[in-house]
C-alpha cells in the first residue's frame, strides 16, 4: 500500500456513489487556511528540506513547489549522522513530490519518479492515478514524526514514520468542495520504506507498505 492509506479510502470506498470526503479531521469548513496551518509548519512552497547548495548532487533534485493550502511539519530532528540525516532529507521530498504529482494530476510526474523506482513506483503511480481518475486533489496541513532510519553499508537504508491526517483533506477539482470529517484512530499512519542509495547519491525508495491506526503513532 502506499502514503495516505485513509485518503485514498475516501476515493476508492465512493467510486459507485457520489464521492465524499472520508480523510479526517474538523467538520468546521468554515475556518480560514491560515487557522488550520499548524505553527511552524513547512508550507507547500518551501524546499527546505532539499539538500543545501554545498551537496554536489543537490542541483539536480528537482524542485518542489506546492500550493499554499497544502503545510507540511516533520518533526524529524537530525541525527548527527551523514547518511542517516541524507535518508531523511530525500525521504521529506519524495513524500512532497507524491503531492505534486496529485496536484499537477499527472501519475507519471517526474519530481516523484526521481526518488521512486520498481516496485515502489508502480504502486505509486496507481495510487496518483486514483485520484486523477477522480478528478480530486488533496489540501491541509500533514505531520511526519517518530523516524526509525537505519543504513547498512551495502547501500541500503531502511525508515520507519508516523503521519498525522488529522488536518488532511480530499478536495474535489470540479466543485473546488472539501468536506472535513471527524478525527480517528486511522487519522495516524505509520510506514516502513525500503530505500537504496543511486549512483548519483540519492536514496531512492523501492519498497513502501502502510498500516492506518498503528497503536504505535497513536498521540
Amino acid at each position: 500500500m502506499n502514503r495516505r492509506p485513509t485518503l485514498l479510502a475516501a476515493l476508492t470506498l465512493t467510486a459507485a456513489a457520489a464521492l465524499t470526503l472520508s480523510a479526517c479531521g474538523s467538520d468546521d469548513s468554515s475556518k480560514s487556511k491560515d487557522s488550520d496551518k499548524i505553527a511552524g509548519a513547512d508550507t507547500g512552497s518551501e524546499t527546505s528540506a532539499s539538500p543545501t547548495a554545498s551537496d554536489p548532487a543537490a542541483a539536480e533534485r528537482p524542485k518542489i513547489d506546492l500550493p499554499s493550502d497544502l503545510s507540511y511539519t516533520f518533526d524529524w530532528p537530525k541525527t548527527g549522522d551523514k547518511e542517516k540525516d541524507a535518508v531523511l532529507s530525500d525521504s521529506k521530498q519524495s513524500i512532497k513530490a507524491v503531492d505534486l504529482a496529485i496536484v499537477n494530476q499527472d501519475a507519471l510526474d517526474k519530481p516523484y519518479l526521481y526518488y521512486y523506482e520498481g516496485e515502489a513506483a508502480a504502486s505509486t503511480q496507481k495510487f496518483i492515478q486514483n485520484y486523477v481518475d477522480h478528478k480530486a486533489a488533496i489540501t491541509g496541513a500533514y505531520r511526519f514524526y517518530a523516524p526509525q532510519v537505519a543504513v547498512d553499508k551495502d547501500g541500503t537504508a531502511s525508515l520507519s514514520y508516523c503521519e498525522d491526517q488529522g488536518k488532511a483533506y480530499v478536495k474535489y477539482l470540479k466543485t473546488d468542495k472539501v468536506k472535513k470529517t471527524k478525527v480517528t484512530a486511522k487519522s495516524y499512519v505509520i510506514y516502513h520504506t525500503s530505500l537504496k542509495k543511486n549512483d548519483k547519491g540519492v536514496w531512492m525508495i523501492q519498497k513502501l507498505v502502510s498500516q492506518s491506526g498503528s497503536p504505535k503513532c497513536q498521540p
